[in-house]
């Protein structure tokens, strides 16, 4: 028994004293995870890009004096005003659309010309709208040259408050739109239009226009659609401002 005893109690200390061996070897092996934690903390610093952006200086026209609303049946696919708007660019984007030539599907507006949608004046006044026929309808900007689009904003027809339909935004190179057409706004909930549903929202039309986030596309030719609105069945337009830079 005693002879038991005494090898129980050797054969302790030599599993004791082969634990603090390992953890001794453990404690002396390098270790990665402080430079995984520093490669970490220093990528979202070199992908921060803010200092490199800026607002959009976007010039508003006057509000018309005494606009009086029309009645607007709610719907769940209008969305709630929310003013003045508002992006962040990279430094040095412009207006690239700014007297640019405009084409489109009704070549005879009923009212004004389509050089009236690139020229700058935004103001709801005679003169400085044109008015297409019914239906379905678009009008295309030629920029010129191939630009990085980050937005893009429309004023239709804000002397009277309201609704236009089926409001499609596309961006291409090709200036038929056979081929690489990337649509970046799309409310036309139902595919009335006939080029696809669309998620985004109709809106009640303001002094303040409506800015739609291009996210950079590349494109030279912008082409608008809309389809009537909620007076009648005619389409108008008063400005197209195309915010971009040149492709490198």
């Amino acid at each position: 028994m005693r002879n038991m005893s005494l090898r129980g109690l050797m054969l302790v200390l030599l599993l004791a004293s082969a634990a603090m061996l390992v953890q001794a070897c453990q404690k002396s092996e390098p270790t990665e995870e402080p430079k995984e934690s520093a490669e970490q903390t220093k990528e979202p610093a070199e992908a921060s890009g803010d200092s490199d952006l800026e607002p959009i200086a976007i010039k508003l026209p006057q509000p018309h004096p005494g606009v009086t609303p029309e009645a607007i049946r709610p719907s769940r696919y209008i969305e709630v005003p929310v003013g003045k708007p508002h992006l962040m660019a990279p430094k040095g984007t412009t207006n690239v659309a700014f007297e640019k030539p405009v084409r489109g599907s009704d070549e005879f507006p009923i009212i004004g010309e389509l050089k009236l949608i690139t020229d700058g004046d935004k103001e709801a006044s005679d003169g400085s709208y044109v008015e297409l026929g019914p239906g379905r309808q678009h009008v295309q900007i030629d920029l010129g040259a191939e630009y990085n689009i980050y937005a893009i904003v429309v004023w239709h027809y804000h002397k009277i408050p309201r609704v236009y339909h089926d409001i499609v935004v596309q961006v291409c190179s090709d200036k038929d739109f056979l081929t690489d057409v990337k649509t970046v706004f799309n409310n036309d909930y139902d595919n009335s239009a006939g080029l696809g549903l669309g998620e985004s929202l109709e809106w009640i039309e303001t002094y303040e226009g409506h800015l739609i986030n291009a996210k950079g596309v590349k494109g030279r030719y912008v082409r608008l659609y809309s389809n009537g609105n909620s007076t009648d069945d005619l389409n108008h337009y008063i400005e197209v401002e195309v915010y971009g830079k040149p492709v490198p």
